[in-house]
C-alpha cells in the first residue's frame, strides 16, 4: 500500500511538472516577433528560393526553401554582410560570427552563429532546413551592413575553419524586413 501511494505521488509530480507551462521553451514563436526574409538568386540571378528568420523564444529560426538547385548536399550559411554581387558573391563577407567562435557544430571551438545544417536537394531539384539558431537576434542579424543566406557548391564537413570545405557560392539573398 505505502509504495502505491509513494508510486502514485511520483506520477502524479511528474505529470504536473510535463504540464508547466511557465517555462518558455527555446523556438516558442515570439508574440509579434520580428521577421526577415532573403530570396535566393544564383548570379545569374535565377530564383531559387527562400530563406527566412523568425524570432523566437531563445533566438532566430530559420528555414530555408529551395527549388531549382543542382541534386546533393549543399553547406548553406548566414553571412556577416547583406550583398550578393555575380557572380561569386564575396561581397556578403565571412559567416556571421558575433560571438568569435571557430566553424561547425562538430568544432569543439564552435560554431558560428551563422553555421546551418546541410541542405539536402532532391532529384526534384527541391530542399529544405529549418533551425534555431539559439542566442541569435534579429537586431544582429539585421545590423547596419545586414545579413545574407549563402548555399555553397559542396556539403559543409560542419568542422573545417572557417567555411567547412563547402566550395564555392551557388545561391544568395539578402535578409530583409516583411
Amino acid at each position: 500500500m505505502r509504495i502505491g501511494i509513494v508510486t502514485a505521488s511520483l506520477v502524479a509530480t511528474l505529470t504536473l511538472a510535463a504540464c508547466d507551462h511557465s517555462k518558455t521553451e527555446l523556438g516558442t514563436p515570439t508574440p509579434g516577433g520580428a521577421r526577415a526574409v532573403a530570396m535566393l538568386h544564383t548570379a545569374d540571378g535565377t530564383d531559387v528560393g527562400r530563406a527566412t528568420a523568425t524570432e523566437v523564444s531563445g533566438g532566430l529560426r530559420i528555414t530555408v526553401d529551395a527549388n531549382a538547385m543542382p541534386p546533393g548536399m549543399h553547406g548553406a550559411h548566414i553571412h556577416m554582410t547583406g550583398r550578393c554581387d555575380a557572380p561569386d558573391f564575396a561581397s556578403a563577407g565571412g559567416h556571421w560570427n558575433p560571438t568569435g567562435m571557430k566553424h561547425g557544430a562538430m568544432n569543439p571551438q564552435g560554431p558560428h552563429e551563422g553555421d546551418l545544417p546541410n541542405l539536402v536537394i532532391g532529384t526534384d531539384g527541391r530542399g529544405t532546413i529549418g533551425v534555431t539558431v539559439p542566442g541569435a537576434t534579429m537586431a544582429g542579424l539585421l545590423d547596419a551592413d545586414g545579413s545574407a543566406l549563402v548555399v555553397h557548391a559542396k556539403p559543409d564537413d560542419l568542422m573545417t575553419d572557417p567555411s567547412g570545405n563547402s566550395g564555392g557560392r551557388v545561391a544568395c539573398g539578402v535578409f530583409g524586413t516583411s
